[in-house]
């Protein structure tokens, strides 16, 4: 048995910024994680500038970027050869006025080397937490096989199927905000001039595509909800052909890569937000709490925004040794009406971009050139970008270099 002052669970973006926060101001930190290693499938990797903002407050973008990255100027939405929509970034002030693919293990392995450098941090790989401790009616602590760690709060930061949810008996509200399947995967590509992160709609089904490091591009390959089953029924060399007609510049390495079905990755894309996000002794961010789909790049976003508004309520709950709901809950009174809107937005961004039917055809050029052109454009940039109350790190309460 080990006690530490905070169990965070879930070692991705947002349990190791927190980790790293507390490691900062103080405090004692055991993450669990359960894979072994770093080096695993990720899908999402687009950072906005609130999350590249977090990032270098903390001390560490500069070197995830070392270990390999690209700058995206912004994001753009295409139908056939027509640009509908530029959202350039670059318009936004500097220094984080980009859209940046930050491969995760590159992330997530500068955040760990980060915490590692303070003696009061413990890493438990391969742990998979089974049980909560209780005392009292509150969470004191996690059992994960072996290691039994006794905490003053546990963080529940382990994905949107979270198992600390569950253990606490937290539910969740699942909503289908989004009408589509996405088919993920990933090719080798050659460099492609500017770079941009596309939703490309032709006649089939749209695409997002983006170039990611060192040398590939990921694309997400659209269908209505269902709509997979139904064509995978007739073999990979349909969906193959299908694919290599919605991305032709890409076609010649989709049929080099795709060889079977199991080289696509079928996501279930859904959005939706824990009952609560606190409990006496317990506390949840980032996936846990509120999940996401890919449109609009906010879920790592968002989970390191998590992070920087938790710190501070957490070190103020063990300062005041009050861990209770009442307390812990202030994160969630800060913080969900952010997200709420953001989610909104998401489903308003995958409505407009995404949806077919004759009406929205028609309308969907016109509409982009009138939103391209007046004020609202740049206040949805900026709420894209930052999200609806930019976030800072409190670096005030930092005690450690």
């Amino acid at each position: 048995m080990s006690s530490t002052d905070v169990a965070v669970v879930g070692g991705g973006p947002a349990g190791l910024a927190l980790s790293l926060l507390l490691l900062r101001s103080g405090l004692s930190v055991t993450l669990l994680e359960k894979s072994r290693s770093l080096e695993r499938e990720y899908r999402g990797e687009i950072l906005q500038p609130g999350g590249q903002a977090v990032l270098a407050e903390l001390g560490v973008l500069d070197g995830a970027r070392r270990r390999g990255a690209f700058a995206h100027d912004g994001f753009q939405l295409v139908e056939g050869d027509r640009v509908l929509l530029d959202a350039d970034y670059r318009r936004l002030p500097g220094p984080y006025n980009c859209l940046l693919s930050l491969p995760q293990p590159a992330l997530l392995t500068e955040l760990l080397a980060a915490c590692r450098a303070h003696d009061a941090f413990t890493y438990l790989p391969g742990a998979r937490v089974g049980a909560l401790l209780r005392e009292d009616g509150r969470v004191c602590g996690v059992v994960a096989g072996e290691h039994e760690v006794r905490a003053r709060v546990v963080a529940g930061a382990d994905g949107r199927h979270s198992k600390v949810r569950r253990l606490a008996g937290i539910g969740a509200v699942r909503e289908e905000a989004f009408d589509q399947d996405v088919l993920w995967f990933k090719l080798p590509a050659p460099d492609t001039g500017r770079q941009v992160v596309q939703v490309r709609r032709g006649p089939d089904a749209p695409v997002l595509v983006y170039r990611s490091w060192p040398d590939s591009v990921q694309i997400g390959w659209t269908l209505p909800h269902g709509g997979y089953r139904r064509i995978a029924g007739h073999g990979v060399e349909q969906v193959r052909e299908l694919i290599a007609r919605a991305v032709p510049e890409h076609a010649d390495a989709v049929r080099e890569h795709i060889r079977t079905l199991g080289d696509l990755t079928l996501l279930d894309v859904f959005s939706g937000q824990a009952e609560r996000w606190a409990a006496d002794g317990l506390v949840l961010l980032g996936d846990s709490a509120h999940t996401h789909g890919p449109i609009g790049a906010q879920g790592i976003n968002l989970a390191l925004q998590d992070a920087a508004v938790l710190h501070p309520v957490l070190v103020a709950a063990l300062d005041a040794k009050d861990t209770s709901a009442a307390f812990l809950g202030r994160f969630e009174q800060q913080r969900r009406p952010a997200v709420t809107t953001m989610l909104r937005l998401q489903a308003m961004q995958g409505r407009a971009m995404l949806s077919r039917n004759r009406v929205a055809d028609t309308l969907r050029p016109a509409l982009a050139r009138v939103v391209s052109r007046t004020p609202l454009y740049r206040r949805v940039l900026d709420r894209l970008a930052h999200g609806p109350d930019p976030v800072r790190v409190r670096t005030d309460l930092f005690t450690h270099p």
